[in-house]
């Protein structure tokens, strides 16, 4: 029997990046979003009534540092673990995440493989903890910090933690002797075009797809997507 999926609340005071997260965060096998926070006031309150297992928390609020949300947060006697995603890249900021205990950093603008990889490695320190025994060893400990770290060439496990859809678009672009349009998916795995499209477009965000443009004689250019080899 599968375990219940860990939960997750997105902040973030844009929107559409809130969105993305959104879409990253489901796209990893094991996660389920319960809610979007886009003020300090509602991380607030939606982690409070939401009582989610990991928090994505952005810096940059309009009412308020996300840093100190943070601090309240994990002031709790029994927190969430939290993920801050933000643009500041300054050492204090960064240094002031780490000793308030943010488990990672994600320095934005990221791609979908970074944040599979480190809710993958969460996950599977979850999963360990559970089966924890009473008294830990010194052994014990150092498996679950090493849990937390990203493994490397995390990205093609990534690609298998893909969510159903975005697995079976993401192999048709694979599998074709050249590039793919939408249209050209969704043929190929019976969905609709728009659902490709969607997929597509995640994809390509998330740096493991790339778009090319194919100018016409008139019109507009058509989207077309091959994947990134690194």
């Amino acid at each position: 029997m599968n375990a219940a999926p860990l939960t997750v609340l997105v902040v973030d005071d844009d929107f559409r990046v809130a969105s993305v997260h959104v879409g990253f965060a489901e796209a990893v096998q094991g996660f389920h979003v319960v809610g979007q926070a886009h003020t300090a006031a509602e991380a607030v309150q939606l982690a409070e009534s939401l009582r989610p297992d990991l928090v994505l928390m952005d810096i940059y609020l309009p009412d308020g540092d996300g840093l100190q949300v943070v601090r309240r947060l994990l002031a709790d006697p029994a927190p969430p673990a939290v993920i801050v995603i933000s643009a500041a890249n300054d050492i204090a900021t960064v240094r002031l995440a780490v000793q308030l205990g943010a488990l990672h950093y994600l320095v934005k603008p990221f791609g979908f493989a970074e944040l599979a990889e480190r809710l993958t490695a969460f996950r599977k320190a979850h999963e360990d903890l559970e089966s924890f025994p009473a008294e830990a060893t010194q052994q014990d400990v150092d498996r679950i910090f090493d849990l937390l770290r990203p493994a490397p060439g995390a990205q093609s496990e990534a690609l298998r933690r893909l969510a159903p859809t975005l697995q079976a678009v993401y192999e048709a672009v694979a599998a074709a002797s050249g590039s793919s349009s939408a249209t050209d998916v969704a043929a190929a795995i019976g969905v609709s075009r728009a659902t490709a499209q969607r997929a597509l477009t995640q994809l390509e965000q998330s740096d493991v797809l790339k778009l090319e443009l194919r100018y016409g004689a008139t019109g507009r250019p058509e989207h077309l997507y091959a994947v990134r080899h690194r």
